[in-house]
Parts: C-alpha cells; sequence; structure tokens
C-alpha cells in the first residue's frame, strides 16, 4: 500500500465515472519533470503508486525527480510491473520452477497456495508449433495435429496449471504469437484497479519472458523481455531491481519514400542505434515524423529493441495510439480512459511538443530509407538491397569461396531467351523435388518465412506480400523448387483481412499456405528440408541461405543446414522466394519472364504505398478482431478435451518434456555464507558476440548428441524427439543441450564445431556435457571465459539454469547483455568482467589454467582472480564484480532469486 508522502493522490472523472490517480503533475519540480521522456514519468508514477518504505522510499521519488539524464546510472529503484506474459518455451518452465516450489514450500512448513502469481499473467502458446508441412491447403491441419501428439504431455501439465493457479491465464495453442496477441487484446495502455474499495487508474506496464515483449512498447506501454527467474519473482510479487537508466531520444522526421516498408525502416534504425551503442538504456521516440508512422510501424520498431540493444523501444501515447485502439476492437470507454490519463499526467503526445530532456539524441528523416535486408548472421548488419548480390559475393569471399558470375543462371536453365551467354556455378549439385530435375549451388534459397511477430503484425507490409503474389502470379512467376515456402501469421486476424482483401488465393498460389499460427521460422521451428535438398547440401558442403521476415538470423538459429540467413520484409520474402538464389541482383535483373518470355523485374510486381493504403483501409475492421477474441481463451475441442491433472501441487508423471528439476532439493531454511570458489576449471572459452542461442539449448536435438542419447535411454523414438524448446520442462535435456549449438566454437577444443570441449586432467576432446560431469565427479567448479557482448539475444532463463546444472560457478567476460547478466545472478552464477581494455587474451588466458577467487563476503565491486598455468606460473588480475543492485545481492547470497523468494513466503 502506497504511502503517498508527496500528497499527489486526486479523483479523476471520466465518462461520468470516478478514479483515483497518483498524479505526477502536483511533485514538486515540475519543470523537470515536465521535460522528462515519457518512459521515466511512467517509471516515475510506479514509484508513486508504490511507495512503501521497504521497496519504495520517498528518496526514489527524487531520485527521479532528479534526474540527471547525462549521469552514469548509479541509483537503483524498484519497478513494479503491472502484469506478466509468457510464451511457452518460457512459461512452461516458469510454471515448472512453481510447481516446484509448492512441493518445496510445504517441506519447509509453508502453505502450497502461498506459491501462486500476485499480479495478472497470461500465457500464449506460440512456440511449440513446427513447418513440417508447407505449400499445401492443409499444412495447418496436418502440422497442428504434430503439434499436439508432440506436446500432449506439455499441454496437460499447461492445463493443470491453468485450474491450480489464479490470476493465470493459458491462450491455447493456434491463437498466435504471444507478441501479436499482447498488441492487438492483451494491454489496455492504461490498467483499472481498485484499491481502499476506490477505482484506481494506472499504467499498463509488464515484464515477459521474451526479449521482443518490447513490442509492446509501440502502444505506449513500458515493458521488456526478462529471464524466466525474472519473471517469476515478479509473478510472485518481487519488484524489479533496477538502475535509472540513460534514455536515448530518437527523432523520426519526414515519411517514408515509394517503396520501403516498416521493415526497411526498422532495419535501418536497428542499424543506427547499434552504431550508437544503446545496450542497457532506454530508446524513445519522438518528434513530428511519429504522425507519418502507423501504429504498426512503431510496433514493427519496438519489437527490434533486442537486436540494437536497448531495454525498451518506446512511443509516446497520441492520437495513433487510439486510433489503433478503436481499430483492433477495444471498447470506446477504455479509449477515453486512455486519453484522459495521459493528457492528465503529461504523458500525451501531439506535434510541435517540445522534446523531453534526453540522455543523447539522434535523428532520421525517414524520406531517406532505402529498401534493404540484414545479414547474413546479425540483424544490425543492414544491406542496401541494390548492394544485396555483392555482399553476399564477398561474404562468400570471407569464407573462402570465390563465386563466378552467376547472374541470370537459372533462367538460362530454365531458357528464357535473353538468359544466354551466362557463367554457370561452380560447385552445382543435381537435385530431384517432385519430380522436376534441377541443380542446387552456393547462395541458393531454400527458406522463405513470412514468420515472427515483427512483421505478421504490420497489416501494410503483409499484405504488401499479397500483392507482389498477386503480381508475380498474374506474369506466371512462382518461388523456385527448392524453396521451402511458409507463412505463420502472428494472429488470426491476418489470414482474415488477406482474405477480405483477395490476396489469400494468390499467397497460397505461390506456396505461402499458412503453416500455423506462432513463432516458427525465427526460432528455429522451420521444420525438415526436403531430403534432397538437405542432401545436396551436405554432399556439395553448400552455403544455402535462408530469407526471413523476421527479426533473429543468428548462427545456427534458423535451420542446422542453413548457414547464411537474411531478414526482409514479407513482399521481399516472396521475390526472393521467386528468385531462389542470392546471387541475383534482385534489384536491377529479372526475377524470371512471363508467358510471353518477356522480362519480370521486382519494379514490376511491387506495389505502390497508395494501393497499399487503400488495401489496408478496405479490408480492416474492428469487428474483425472482435470475432477473432472473443473466444481467446477457450480453445479447440482437442485442448479442451485434453486430461488434466487434480490438486493444489503437481504429481509429476513420468514424462520426458515436465520434470521436477533439483533447484531446491538440498535447500533449507538457514542462508548460508557465500562460498568462495578455488581451483575451477574452464569448461568454455569464446570471443565475441556469442549469444544466448549459442549458450541455451535451442532448435532440433540429433541422435549423436547427450540430449539425443538421453531421449534415446529413455525410448523415446527419434521422429518423436520434438524441439529442446519444447522440452524445456525436463532439465535433465536442458543440461545436455546447454552450449551445444551446432556453430559454437569453443576455443579449447579447436577445430571442433558444436558442444565440444577439453577435459584437461587427460587432454581429451568429448562433449561439454560429458566433461562438465566429469568435473562434477570430483567436485570441481568450472568457469566461463568470454569476450565482448556476452549473452545477446533472446532472454532464454535456461542459458543461466543450464549453466548453474553443468557446474559453472563463475563466468568471466568482457561485457554483458543486461539481461543475462541478470538471469546469471538470478540463478547464482558469479557474472564478472574484465577491467577495461582488457581480456582473456591481455592476460594471456589459455584457458587451460586453475582459477581461484578472493572472498566475496564484503560484497565488493572488484575482485582478485588467480589464475595458475599447468606450468606452475600464476597470472593475477582484478575482475569487476557484476552484481549491480543490493536486491541482487540478495538473491546471489540466497543461491538464486527463487530461493530468496521461497524462503520469504515459507515463513509466511
Amino acid at each position: 500500500m502506497s504511502n503517498n508522502s508527496f500528497h499527489t493522490k486526486r479523483h479523476i472523472k471520466i465518462g461520468g465515472e470516478q478514479y483515483h490517480i497518483f498524479d505526477i503533475t502536483r511533485l514538486p519540480k515540475q519543470d523537470a519533470i515536465s521535460r522528462l521522456p515519457f518512459a521515466m514519468k511512467v517509471l516515475l508514477e510506479n514509484l508513486l503508486r508504490n511507495e512503501d518504505s521497504l521497496h519504495v522510499s520517498a528518496q526514489d521519488i527524487v531520485s527521479i525527480c532528479d534526474w540527471d539524464a547525462s549521469a552514469t546510472p548509479l541509483e537503483q529503484v524498484a519497478f513494479t510491473p503491472a502484469r506478466v506474459v509468457l510464451q511457452d518455451f518460457t512459461g512452461v518452465p516458469a510454471i515448472v520452477d512453481l510447481a516446484a516450489m509448492r512441493d518445496a514450500v510445504v517441506k519447509l512448513g509453508g502453505n502450497a497456495k502461498s506459491i501462486n502469481p500476485l499480479v495478472p499473467v497470461d500465457l500464449v502458446i506460440d512456440h511449440s508449433v513446427m513447418v513440417d508441412f508447407f505449400g499445401t491447403e492443409d499444412s495447418l491441419v496436418k502440422n497442428t495435429k504434430i503439434e499436439f501428439e508432440r506436446n500432449k504431455e506439455r499441454y496437460q501439465f499447461l492445463r493443470w496449471g491453468q485450474k491450480a493457479f489464479s490470476n493465470f491465464r493459458v491462450v491455447p495453442p493456434g491463437t498466435g504469437i504471444v507478441h501479436q496477441v499482447n498488441l492487438e487484446y492483451l494491454a489496455s495502455v492504461i490498467m483499472q484497479g481498485e484499491r481502499d474499495h476506490e477505482k484506481l487508474l494506472y499504467p499498463d506496464t509488464l515484464v515477459g519472458t521474451d526479449s521482443h515483449t518490447t513490442m509492446i512498447n509501440g502502444l505506449g506501454v513500458l515493458g521488456w523481455g526478462v529471464g524466466g527467474i525474472e519473471a517469476e519473482a515478479a509473478m510472485l510479487g518481487q519488484p524489479i531491481s533496477m538502475l535509472l537508466p540513460q534514455v536515448i531520444g530518437f527523432e523520426l522526421s519526414g515519411k517514408l519514400p515509394e517503396g520501403a516498408t516498416a521493415t526497411d525502416l526498422v532495419l535501418t534504425v536497428t542499424q543506427m542505434l547499434r552504431k550508437k551503442g544503446v545496450v542497457g538504456k532506454f530508446v524513445e521516440f519522438y518528434g513530428d515524423g511519429l504522425s507519418n508512422l502507423p501504429l504498426a510501424d512503431r510496433a514493427t520498431i519496438a519489437n527490434m529493441a533486442p537486436e540494437y540493444g536497448a531495454t525498451c523501444g518506446i512511443f509516446p501515447i497520441d492520437n495513433e495510439t487510439l486510433s489503433y485502439m478503436k481499430l483492433s476492437g477495444r471498447e470506446q470507454g477504455q479509449i477515453d480512459i486512455v486519453e484522459a490519463y495521459a493528457k492528465a499526467q503529461g504523458m500525451w503526445r501531439e506535434d510541435g511538443s517540445p522534446s523531453a530532456n534526453y540522455s543523447d539524441s539522434l535523428s532520421l528523416n525517414m524520406q531517406e530509407v532505402v529498401p534493404s535486408i540484414a545479414g547474413p548472421k546479425r540483424p544490425q548488419d543492414r544491406i542496401s538491397l541494390s548492394e544485396a548480390k555483392s555482399e553476399f559475393v564477398k561474404h562468400m569471399q570471407i569464407l573462402g569461396i570465390e563465386l563466378a558470375d552467376q547472374t541470370l543462371s537459372r533462367f538460362a536453365d530454365e531458357g528464357g531467351a535473353n538468359a544466354v551467354g551466362k557463367t554457370q556455378v561452380s560447385d552445382a549439385v543435381d537435385i530431384k523435388i517432385e519430380g522436376e530435375q534441377s541443380s542446387l549451388k552456393h547462395g541458393d534459397i531454400v527458406i522463405a518465412a513470412i514468420t515472427s511477430c515483427t512483421n505478421t503484425s504490420n497489416p501494410a507490409v503483409m499484405l504488401a506480400a499479397g500483392l507482389v503474389a498477386q503480381k508475380a502470379l498474374a506474369r506466371g512467376l512462382k518461388p523456385k523448387p527448392w524453396v521451402k515456402t511458409s507463412l505463420a501469421p502472428g494472429s488470426q486476424v491476418v489470414p482474415a483481412y488477406l482474405e477480405q482483401a483477395g490476396v489469400m488465393a494468390p499467397l497460397k498460389a505461390l506456396g505461402f499456405d499458412v503453416v500455423g499460427f506462432g513463432c516458427t521460422t525465427c526460432i528455429g521451428n522451420s521444420g525438415p528440408l526436403p531430403d534432397a535438398v538437405s542432401d545436396a547440401i551436405q554432399k556439395g558442403k553448400l552455403t544455402a541461405c535462408s530469407v526471413l521476415s523476421g527479426n533473429r538470423n543468428f548462427e545456427g538459429r534458423i535451420h542446422q543446414d542453413v548457414r547464411a540467413n537474411y531478414l526482409a520484409s514479407p513482399p521481399l520474402v516472396v521475390a526472393y522466394a521467386i528468385a531462389g538464389s542470392m546471387t541475383i541482383d534482385i534489384y536491377k535483373d529479372p526475377l524470371g519472364y512471363d508467358e510471353q518470355n518477356q522480362a519480370v523485374f521486382l519494379k514490376d510486381i511491387w506495389p505502390t504505398q497508395s494501393e497499399i493504403s487503400d488495401l489496408v483501409a478496405s479490408s480492416l475492421s474492428a469487428q474483425m478482431y472482435q470475432s477473432r477474441y472473443q473466444d481467446v481463451f477457450e480453445g479447440t475441442e482437442q485442448w479442451k478435451s485434453l486430461p488434466v491433472p487434480e490438486g493444489e501441487t503437481y504429481s509429476w508423471p513420468d514424462s520426458t518434456y515436465v520434470k521436477n528439476p533439483p533447484y531446491f532439493d538440498t535447500m533449507s531454511n538457514q542462508v548460508d555464507a557465500i562460498p568462495s570458489v578455488q581451483n575451477a576449471r574452464c569448461l568454455v572459452k569464446v570471443g565475441d558476440s556469442i549469444t544466448t542461442d549459442h549458450i541455451s539449448p535451442a532448435g532440433a536435438i540429433a541422435q549423436d548428441t547427450p540430449a539425443g542419447k538421453y531421449l534415446l535411454a529413455q525410448q523415446v523414438d527419434a521422429k518423436d524427439f520434438n524441439s529442446l524448446g519444447s522440452r524445456r520442462g525436463n532439465h535433465e535435456v536442458m543440461m545436455r543441450g546447454t552450449f551445444a549449438n551446432v556453430r559454437l566454437k569453443n576455443l579449447l577444443a579447436p577445430g571442433t564445431e558444436g558442444g565440444f570441449t577439453c577435459y584437461f586432467p587427460d587432454q581429451k576432446i568429448c562433449s561439454i556435457y560429458d566433461a562438465a560431469m566429469k568435473y562434477k565427479a570430483t567436485k570441481t567448479p568450472l568457469v566461463v571465459l568470454a569476450g565482448k557482448e556476452y549473452g545477446t539475444g533472446s532472454s532464454r532463463d535456461w542459458a543461466a539454469k543450464g549453466t548453474k546444472l553443468l557446474g559453472i560457478e563463475v563466468v568471466i567476460a568482457a561485457s554483458y547483455e543486461r539481461i543475462h547478466r541478470s538471469n546469471l545472478v538470478g540463478f547464482g552464477v558469479l557474472p564478472l568482467e574484465f577491467m577495461p581494455q582488457e581480456s582473456a587474451d591481455t592476460h594471456q588466458l589459455s584457458g587451460e589454467e586453475s582459477f581461484s577467487f578472493s572472498s566475496l563476503e564484503s560484497k565488493p565491486e572488484v575482485i582478485k582472480v588467480s589464475a595458475k598455468r599447468p606450468d606452475g606460473s600464476i597470472v593475477d588480475f582484478e575482475a569487476k564484480v557484476r552484481i549491480d543492485t543490493n536486491s541482487e545481492w540478495e538473491y546471489y547470497q540466497h543461491g538464486g532469486i527463487l530461493h530468496y523468494v521461497l524462503r520469504d513466503l515459507a515463513k509466511r
């Protein structure tokens, strides 16, 4: 309950109803407060409303009022999100942990029901569908059937959770992607609650277990991705401790030129912000150009905050916010509340408004944006479409592969009259697909996927893709036979407006049938390639490509056979499927030939902005959203007919999907002293830009991996392995899949690629899991040595959980991504950072050393590290302790955030 030291609580009347608000305009120092960025005003209200002298003090509120935009963040505050959103890959282990905590709290003498979400929690099942079938009318039905067969045990567990926990809702499979469902339905922008028997209004805020939770920032809702560990604590009423951030202002002016899309804009913004350096900072968009930016475009930009490295990428509330709420079927009364509240709190944007006081700023005239893609392995590596071919050729040269002039070679194969005298590609492998003879070559696109929340939330780019398909079909063009095409909409509204616009049929005709409603190719659920294609890639050691409308293209993420992955707008995905290769200059060379043997260029099938906007206006309606979301929590008969276990605690049936984890097995009510790590050995040594994709278990499970061998030992057929992500509720599978990415390059095992290391006692190369278990048998603690930006990418809690379960006690890196560093602390792993200008290389650390660390009892900012080499010589150096707040020290001392919460609840 709020202390309300500043007496800011007042009444506000909206639509005949009286509400209370905590009015930030009643605080002193209004000159400074009025110039605060929008996001800081939301944080300020959050502290005002939750002041309790325990987590939030009056001084915390003053610290925001006195916020120094240019200062290095030092002040820590406790942010209390109003709600939590989960997707099933990260949500299942979160609910598994809550179920395990119920068992543990009973053992500690507490009440099972004390483990229960204290804030609203929504879990959207969106990560489990895979693209096994594609290019046919029944792909959706077949993929859905397999999804239920593979995930029955997980879904039964979630059905139990739905009944056992209050404040917890599950959106069943086949509905859409969590971020799009959040944008279109779950978010209220301004929430209504009750306190002291009075109606209360406050900003909608949240955290989510997916880094792209930031997509909701486009709607003016402050929220960001956290690890499952942090999310569980938030669900249990623990505020999130954070340093008051710097806020980077990004001014947008002008409007997009003809031919450019929201995807091109976001790739440009991502490149600019990565270059600027905004890791750990808030980014806030402002300027009169926002009036030319539809809400869906804002959401596209906000979605990519993890890619440009920011904690969030937020847009203020304005008329466009209200227009989108109306379009998406929100009630008028709620829309009125949003407008009145935002204006009352000084959180409303209008053209001509003075800019806020930002820590730093940069600007972009949207008129300068050009058609772009990004790749081949990082989303910030933007390439102008006009340079796409030449950049791919350069990429191949870096790999040591010289390509001949391949322009139009495909059309020479097809007998195009104008395609003569062109050099055929070397290293071609003959293939036959559905009776059609062809050949596969370096640069060929084997996956073209319209997928992921980034773009499928955006009607303009989706309808543009439909128009490209329509125009291409009219000219007789079709995708190349080796291209696996798919359309995975982020919500059921998407095919509804595609049908209404008359462009669903041409998309299907080009192979872009709906394969599922969920996050597919973007997270590695691309499914198998046709055997002929996969065999040819492996036989020819070909660098095959994918083009997808997603947000992630990290190494090994999309498909293990695909080495070069490019992010592109949905209409470009369709165009590239027709081109079939990255070695074609799609900007100026023909995509193909029509029945009259006339060349067809990209410009011939590219829609105008007028065509797109007219189709958006005529195809979308509020009723379309309302009808698709009216029974959003009901699910299909298949979902409702699943047998559901009973009881306050889970019965833990024999399952390879859901297993009671060992986190609390030896836990007592007492907190031990922080142990000093001595004589630790290095399990993994890596360079810069190691992502959570490299660390966390994800993607397919091969039979010859530790995870595959475990499942085979449990009598699971290889065809039923499913993905690592789907088995996140089983710690035995997940710890075996940690550091097992097929593209991981562990420097301790030179010449290898994948989850291998050197077990130093016998100097033998083996799997990382096997080495970890050998070290565990001798009670040897382990460390990781890493470079810059360690842990970038998705907010996967298993990147921290798996690290801990392997026996890794310390990570020493040059720098960290925000979420992963926090997750390491939250699971009792010590994150250390090399001092500025220092690294493993500057200290000449090979990884063969044994590492000892000075005591942490005094909670030091710097710790001494002693590395003993095999020859007996010793390297001593200091490292910064990256436990950043007092709360994090509490969590680390308890062994992790869950242990801290559990001990607290056991006392009640």
